[in-house]
């Protein structure tokens, strides 16, 4: 392939390479192509991923590649800017892997002039990379390895100072339990499957990032002009003031009316204690708020916990954490989450393997006695899963797939995950367009993708029908696409509902590359085609199985509530699974048609597919 390079505005064009083995960098520009048909974050990152990384290795050896990418939109005077995508390999799925974390690592990546950042090979010894404009060097981590992760950023502040960006994982990464995350600011986390133990496995204790130069942009101007007006719209929303008042928080109250909070490891869709996890409780224990960089619409609530020390809340966290293991106090749920947030765990994961655990024990499948609601216990197997200090915490640091698979005895039943990443905080019993949000989302199980069961709720909730496959696609093409692509939060589209049509404005004044919705899609579209020809190749194959919800939904009805007796239909999925298959373009298995990678310029993937699975026209 012949590659073409130009230096463009809104793009620095250059990754930097960082071999830990070896300790060694060095700078490189990428194709003119990538920027223009991936855009940037999640796009880059999975076309780096299906360039370099070596077929079929395991996620947690010296050839992974962890990748830290941003986009043209990072850092901007726009809303919510301070976003970064972390990606790699999947330690907890096999398959592609990322997520997207707020952080000042983000604004100072670009500013340090690149538009990725790209680890291989493992340290001897524990590191923290520290990446200043074109210089890096290697500090060791001795002193730090072991730390929880505020601790960890707290000496590195003092360190480098206080405006340094600044990512780490905490003991949970270091013992590579398989949904450690990426951490940053005491609570902005990201990397769901498995992030943090992919920096673990590489012995990166921290990344420390500091830039001086500039963005780059096109015109500057407009983009200020633009993004000035954005973040009034955010103020002027009339939804705003409640948003500041609750957040995310507010979803606990609305989950429990729409029979879709879960609880007690999914089998149900109301909660008998909502009330004393809700956003109303939340306000009640209130002390102040703090978010992002670059957010004038911060979402993370601030209470103190029942150990008297601060704990940041949203509605994923507190639901699976709360009503997900039986726990009504949020005092005690904010203790659960603040100490999954220093030991570097994800709390949805973490959320879902603590139920799975409950429900294992309640049915005698472990030899491992915990109930639901006893907050001692989920305590002590919090630091247990972290450390892998027991047997039960070993189990657990797998996440349910891997726990179930190794119990066996019917426990994968209630192991509610899609291709091994645990479910998000939305049961779907009486939900099929999300249940297939879930199923088809290309980390697996996670709502960022396509959170469509607000909209699912408010129409024909129990429809299998072709509309609903197409709201999917098109809350992929936005939320999953494009912001984390751009790279940029959706909530002020989302939650006060900032106008859509900012973005490829903003896009246009920042690179000078004139964008519209079509060529927008279309750049979504390769991207998600791009991510399941990646899960193809490493997993050597595919099959409907692995865009099937969890068997909970399918075999076992809620009993309470005013939906009780609800669950999904199996040939009704899978209808609307293939009305999903149609309109992306796939043949009945999943797999792209090979007219379809030809339309979305992925020619270079036909043959390692046909190889693999056998193209059809």
């Amino acid at each position: 392939m012949r590659w073409v390079y130009i230096e463009l505005k809104g793009w620095h064009g250059k990754i930097l390479w960082i071999d830990l083995s070896k300790r060694e960098y060095k700078e490189a520009r990428y194709p003119l192509e990538w920027a223009m048909d991936y855009i940037g974050g999640r796009g880059l990152a999975v076309r780096i991923l299906w360039e370099y990384l070596p077929r079929g290795i395991d996620p947690l050896s010296p050839e992974n590649l962890f990748i830290l990418a941003v986009g043209p939109l990072t850092g901007l005077t726009l809303p919510s800017s301070g976003k970064m995508v972390v990606a790699s390999k999947s330690p907890l799925t096999g398959g592609y892997g990322d997520g997207n974390i707020g952080s000042w690592a983000a604004v100072e990546l670009r500013r340090a002039g690149y538009d990725a950042v790209v680890f291989k090979g493992r340290s001897s010894k524990p590191v923290v990379t520290v990446i200043e404009d074109s210089k890096v060097e290697f500090r060791d981590a001795d002193d730090l390895w072991g730390l929880d992760t505020w601790e960890t950023e707290r000496r590195l502040k003092e360190e480098y100072g206080k405006q340094a960006g600044i990512l780490e994982i905490g003991p949970a990464g270091e013992n590579r339990v398989r949904f450690a995350t990426v951490i940053s600011q005491e609570g902005r986390s990201g990397g769901r499957p498995g992030m943090g133990a992919v920096m673990g496995s590489k012995n990166l204790k921290a990344v420390v990032i500091r830039g001086t130069g500039d963005f780059n942009l096109f015109d500057p101007k407009r983009v200020k002009e633009e993004g000035s007006k954005a973040y009034m719209d955010v103020v002027r929303s009339k939804s705003y003031k409640f948003w500041m008042r609750q957040g995310t928080m507010m979803t606990v109250d609305w989950a429990q009316e729409a029979s879709v909070l879960p609880a007690y490891n999914f089998r149900e869709g109301v909660f008998e204690g909502f009330k004393g996890i809700d956003g109303y409780r939340m306000e009640e224990l209130k002390i102040g708020q703090r978010g992002c960089p670059k957010c004038n619409m911060v979402c993370g609530n601030m209470i103190k916990d029942a150990e008297d020390q601060v704990s940041e809340l949203d509605y994923e966290n507190v639901a699976m954490l709360g009503s997900n293991i039986g726990l009504d106090d949020l005092r005690r749920v904010g203790v659960l989450n603040r100490l999954a947030d220093m030991l570097g765990l994800d709390t949805i994961s973490l959320g879902s393997v603590l139920g799975w655990a409950a429900e294992a024990s309640e049915k005698k499948h472990i030899d491992y006695k915990v109930e639901w609601g006893d907050y001692e216990a989920f305590y002590s197997l919090v630091k247990e899963i972290a450390y892998r200090e027991t047997g039960i915490g070993n189990l657990l640091a797998e996440g349910v797939r891997g726990a179930c698979l190794k119990v066996g005895k019917d426990s994968c039943d209630y192991a509610i995950h899609a291709k091994g990443l645990e479910v998000s905080a939305y049961d779907c019993h009486a939900a099929p367009g999300m249940a297939l949000a879930y199923a088809t989302s290309p980390i697996g199980a996670h709502h960022k993708d396509a959170w469509v069961i607000s909209w699912e709720v408010a129409t024909n909730r129990f429809s299998y029908d072709r509309g609903k496959a197409a709201k999917v696609i098109e809350l992929q093409r936005i939320r999953g696409g494009l912001f984390e692509s751009f790279v940029a939060c959706r909530f002020p589209w989302v939650e006060v509902g900032l106008s859509l049509d900012y973005y490829p404005k903003l896009l246009t004044y920042a690179t000078g590359v004139k964008y519209d919705w079509n060529k927008l899609y279309e750049v979504a579209d390769r991207i998600y085609t791009l991510i399941r020809a990646f899960w193809i190749r490493e997993a050597g194959g595919w099959s409907r199985d692995y865009d099937m919800p969890p068997v909970r939904w399918l075999k076992e009805p809620l009993t309470k509530g005013p939906l009780a007796g609800a669950r999904l239909d199996i040939d009704s999925y899978n209808s609307l699974l293939n009305h999903y298959y149609d309109l992306r373009g796939w043949d009945n298995r999943g797999v792209p048609r090979r007219s379809t990678l030809e339309r979305l310029k992925l020619d270079f993937v036909v043959n390692e597919l046909d190889k693999i699975v056998g193209l059809t026209e």
